[in-house]
């Protein structure tokens, strides 16, 4: 089914108010973050029903508004910032307000059909939101790490000391309550046993990828590799002729696969041979490490669309 010439809705989302633009009119409405608000914006969705109605990842003040719209049965797509100010640049429209955003995201929604986001369970959301405080608090340890570091007072450096205790210890209760989780769910831990079963890859990773990455077995390897965003892309144009680069995409995913996939380039042998052989051929060290991380995403998807686990005998796909 194609959305080209059906009604499609682009929502501006702050903190204090939604901006709301329809596909096929110019016209902008504007309504509160409040509780009436939100039974307007209900209202007047259901009285021009859109095939789709689509946002941007604001880092969480479209979450609560996507859970409404899902529960009164819209199709909400939840879509990367970078795509809408892509295609934004692409349609030649250079100046920003919170209305020219809206409309630009109700075009993005008509001609770009992007992919419908799926409800998310409980257990899901509140790994989602485990997830999330787990890097917020491995980020304030290293930075607290950093400074004790360069810290020569007494004082001072026995606070560090207590705040890098605190975090640690919460960092533990946070992947404490993640394995709980994903225990209690049936689904979720048969798809961390597949994945735990892989060399290299720790509760932290199995963790990540069943939160953040649930399309994990259902795609096809380049429909994973450029949701991720390791999808090599042509770049043929003038003096970049021949390179080839990957970006967007899922960042906490690939950060997840990172460091495992340099270990697996040392110790796990199907990723090492791939690796080596990229070298060999005289690839750069650091594009070879990328397919690496790629071509162990893509083994992944497989193993999870197969229910098989880990083993020496894994072809590469």
């Amino acid at each position: 089914m194609t959305n080209h010439n059906k009604l499609c809705v682009g929502i501006d989302v702050s903190k204090h108010k939604l901006d709301v633009a329809r596909s096929n009119h110019a016209s902008v409405q504007t309504f509160d973050s409040t509780s009436a608000g939100l039974k307007q914006l209900l209202a007047f969705l259901k009285k021009h029903n859109p095939v789709l109605v689509c946002l941007e990842a604001t880092g969480g003040y479209e979450r609560a508004l996507v859970d409404l719209l899902q529960q009164h049965h819209f199709e909400v797509a939840v879509v990367n910032p970078r795509q809408i100010r892509d295609f934004a640049r692409a349609s030649n429209q250079l100046a920003k307000t919170d209305a020219i955003d809206a409309r630009i995201i109700a075009q993005f929604a008509r001609l770009m059909q992007p992919r419908v986001t799926p409800p998310l369970s409980k257990n899901r959301r509140k790994l989602l939101d485990l997830a999330a405080r787990c890097r917020q608090v491995t980020r304030m340890l290293v930075q607290e790490k950093n400074r004790l570091g360069t810290t020569l007072d007494k004082d001072i450096r026995k606070m560090i000391k207590q705040a890098i205790r605190l975090y640690e210890k919460q960092l533990q209760t946070l992947r404490d309550k993640q394995h709980q989780l994903i225990e209690d769910d049936e689904q979720a831990q048969a798809k961390a046993r597949i994945i735990a079963s892989v060399p290299g890859l720790g509760p932290a990773t199995v963790a990540v990828l069943i939160a953040q990455l649930p399309e994990l077995g259902t795609l096809n390897r380049q429909q994973i590799a450029r949701l991720v965003g390791v999808a090599p892309t042509n770049r043929d144009s003038g003096t970049l002729r021949g390179k080839r680069t990957t970006g967007g995409g899922r960042a906490e995913i690939r950060t997840a696969l990172f460091m495992p996939t340099v270990v697996a380039k040392q110790y796990n042998p199907t990723i090492k041979a791939f690796y080596d052989r990229l070298v060999a051929a005289g690839k750069p060290k650091m594009v070879a490490l990328i397919a690496s991380l790629r071509k162990l995403l893509t083994i992944l998807n497989v193993m999870i669309r197969e229910g098989k686990a880990w083993n020496q005998t894994t072809q590469l796909t």
